[in-house]
């Protein structure tokens, strides 16, 4: 059996959970981990003293040198993924990035580059793109159930302020910025993947607070098929987690809220919810397929460029005022 040598850039929280899925996947070998903390180091091996013995770097750079890999997954602050990304595809590995993939569309641009370059295979950590429900919406979407895509709207909300307050995500230079770029990218990025629209023009607003970060931001889309829409990010929200999503076409229309899907056709008085969705998988499992040759990338770089300039174009409005022109390269 042909086996997947796995370094970790990162060993947080959100990381532990990618080394608990790939424990368990029987061609991966777990093989290195880097961190700048020692405190990381420690809550690993607590969750997997299978781990102990593991080579561990403070510096990625080191361990990308020194350990024979095919692989890395990449778990850190936001505005550390490109060049780590960039560095390891280099080096001639297969790359899993955590979301948001890059914080400019400079830099997502030369990620795709650098992939076809490369011809390593790369997968962004948008678990959504693995979830049923979302697989059902974009076949229903693809195959033209829906009609033309005329309306969305998109709504999440999180009590991302206070439980974040005084972590890396609130500051700029590690987070690249706020709940848009962090929640919100797996929102925008499922709308883009779901409908396929490309958007044309964002009108937003957004309210940092006290923070140096977006905290809650409502934006405006106009597309390139004449589609129209509203998505509303807001971090300051006391109470669970909540995200509602409707998109409405020529032929019927569906709405996603926590989990739960219900579509209606046009002509059909009664909404229901669909039955025999698509198969459920994650990240890791796919990135280890593709690898394998198993399987086509579910999330491929392309849909971080996407998420890349609907988000600096937001920020971009924000900050003047006015409406602007998504930037397509």
């Amino acid at each position: 059996m042909e086996r997947i040598r796995v370094g970790f850039i990162g060993c947080g929280g959100n990381a532990r959970g990618h080394m608990k899925r790939m424990l368990t996947i029987p061609e991966v070998e777990i093989v290195a981990l880097a961190d700048v903390s020692q405190e990381s180091l420690g809550k690993v091996w607590q969750d997997y003293p299978q781990l102990k013995k593991l080579p561990f770097f403070t510096d990625y750079r080191q361990m990308l040198k020194e350990v024979r890999l095919d692989a890395v997954e990449i778990s850190t602050p936001h505005t550390l993924h490109f060049q780590q990304a960039m560095d390891s595809l280099r080096e001639g590995l297969h790359v899993l990035v955590e979301k948001p993939m890059v914080c400019t569309t400079e830099h997502a641009q030369q990620i795709v580059e650098e992939v076809e370059r490369s011809g390593k295979v790369f997968l962004i950590s948008y678990q959504r793109h693995f979830e049923p429900v979302f697989r059902y919406v974009r076949n229903q979407i693809r195959a033209g159930e829906l009609g033309e895509v005329q309306f969305i709207s998109a709504f999440l909300c999180q009590d991302w302020y206070r439980a974040q307050r005084g972590t890396w995500r609130q500051r700029l230079a590690l987070s690249g910025g706020g709940q848009l770029n962090d929640s919100g990218s797996h929102l925008l990025d499922i709308l883009l993947w779901m409908t396929g629209l490309e958007p044309e023009e964002v009108t937003a607003y957004i309210d940092c607070l006290d923070t140096e970060v977006d905290i809650n931001s409502a934006l405006s889309v106009r597309f390139a098929n004449g589609a129209i829409g509203n998505i509303s990010v807001v971090g300051n929200s006391p109470g669970a987690f909540r995200e509602d999503t409707e998109i409405w076409g020529s032929k019927a229309a569906v709405h996603y809220y926590n989990g739960e899907l219900t579509y209606i056709c046009a002509g059909v008085s009664e909404p229901f919810q669909p039955t025999g969705l698509p198969y459920r998988s994650n990240p890791d499992q796919n990135f280890i397929d593709a690898i394998l040759g198993r399987d086509e990338v579910q999330a491929p770089a392309i849909c971080g460029l996407r998420v890349a300039q609907l988000t600096q174009a937001a920020w971009e409005s924000a900050r003047t005022g006015q409406p602007v022109k998504v930037r397509h390269t």
